[in-house]
């Protein structure tokens, strides 16, 4: 029904889940607009995706860290993987000087600031699916309290999503 925000860690996977998913939406009657496929700078996409409420959005973290959309045009953000920090030099210097916790504390964050775009207003709703099963659930601490984590196979995910998300 639209209002999806799909974050990847890599342009290549983005592209290759676009190329799958844009006409089963187009025939359903649903918009999808993609960083790196659509020739449109991140914040005219966002916009985008804010003003059409049944519009999804494909993206990487440019998308993940400036995307404000309240209320019912993002009730479903999923991540393709766990959003590890790139092991670039500056980033292989921080790590050994702050120890192996490093990757962690970067990702619990990319994590809850991905869920702090999904929740913005006491009255937003919403799902957060992590389709990485290797995620270690040390990682879930980053979400808010309460926030029920639950681990699933893909077509549970999907009808979880579904009922949640017709129930309001």
């Amino acid at each position: 029904g639209g209002g999806g925000l799909g974050l990847f860690t890599a342009i290549r996977r983005l592209r290759a889940v676009h190329e799958q998913i844009a006409a089963p939406l187009g025939d359903r009657g649903l918009s999808l607009y993609a960083q790196h496929v659509d020739p449109l700078e991140v914040g005219a996409l966002v916009d985008i995706f804010r003003a059409e409420v049944d519009s999804c959005l494909l993206g990487t973290d440019a998308v993940r860290d400036g995307v404000d959309v309240p209320g019912r045009s993002l009730r479903l953000l999923v991540f393709d993987r766990a959003p590890w920090p790139r092991p670039d030099l500056l980033h292989k210097a921080r790590r050994a000087r702050f120890g192996n916790g490093w990757d962690d504390a970067i990702t619990r964050g990319r994590i809850a600031q991905a869920f702090g775009r999904l929740i913005r207003r006491q009255d937003d709703k919403g799902v957060f699916v992590m389709l990485d099963a290797a995620t270690p659930t040390r990682l879930f601490g980053a979400l808010p309290e309460g926030i029920e984590v639950r681990r699933l196979t893909l077509v549970e995910v999907l009808e979880a999503t579904r009922d949640f998300l017709a129930g309001g």
